[in-house]
């Protein structure tokens, strides 16, 4: 699915080049739960721009499902990003004055491939999914933090990619809603056949994965697969606040 060979990064900072990503070889197979760590500055935030069509390599090859977008043009690469991948954010990103479910259909709002009527089905069909059945027409004020990432995970879903990309997905919740935010994921991975890929300072996030690659200095410096994780998630109901 992903396959990045030596891959660089430079930006120029006054008269100084600062390489962000220094020769990265990496591979990332269909159906892996991969969490990216490493202090700031160490390059995991621009490895995920990059494997987000966000920004492209200054040398190097990406490719992603078997097609080389390190040379795509920028209307290319919103095209890759709409189509193949789903984005989770740290701070939710949400419209607070539309509901829940006008967030999730707003992917398929701005791509202009779906009815009005579609786009509905499938927003309840994603908030459904991830537990949120009965906040339709809630909006962010109204929800919980972590009821809040879960409708920025239903937004992620609602075009069905195979790849989603999640950045600090529990950096702003307390310790009940970030559990519940990586069960969720993990059932999208292991139930759904999902790719996840999470960026995160958090051990105990980084080891309900099922691989860790750590980076220092725009290098990976560790690459291991996680042994000990509990035992593997087959279904998975989340109950809202208002039905406890």
């Amino acid at each position: 699915m992903i396959e990045l060979t030596e891959v660089t990064r430079e930006f120029q900072i006054g008269t100084h080049v600062v390489r962000a990503l220094d020769g990265i070889n990496l591979t990332i197979e269909q159906g892996e739960m991969v969490a990216i760590i490493g202090p700031s500055g160490s390059g995991k935030s621009t490895l995920m721009n990059t494997l987000g069509c966000l920004d492209q390599p200054s040398s190097g090859s990406f490719v992603l499902n078997g097609q080389d977008v390190s040379g795509l043009s920028d209307n290319q690469l919103a095209e890759t990003r709409s189509r193949q991948l789903g984005f989770v954010f740290q701070s939710y990103n949400l419209l607070p004055r539309e509901t829940a479910l006008s967030n999730v259909e707003l992917p398929l709002k701005y791509s202009g491939e779906y009815s009005g009527k579609d786009r509905r089905a499938a927003a309840r069909t994603a908030l459904d999914r991830v537990g949120l059945s009965e906040r339709y027409d809630h909006r962010p004020m109204q929800m919980s933090g972590g009821e809040q990432q879960r409708v920025g995970i239903a937004r992620a879903l609602v075009k069905n990619p195979e790849l989603i990309l999640a950045d600090e997905p529990t950096g702003n919740l307390d310790t009940k809603s970030s559990g519940e935010v990586i069960e969720m994921l993990r059932s999208l991975n292991e139930v759904d056949g999902k790719t996840i890929v999470v960026v995160t300072h958090d051990p105990e996030v980084a080891e309900a994965m099922k691989r860790v690659i750590a980076f220092r200095d725009g290098r990976i410096v560790e690459d291991r697969l996680v042994t000990n994780r509990a035992t593997p998630i087959t279904n998975l109901n989340v109950e809202t606040e208002a039905s406890e």
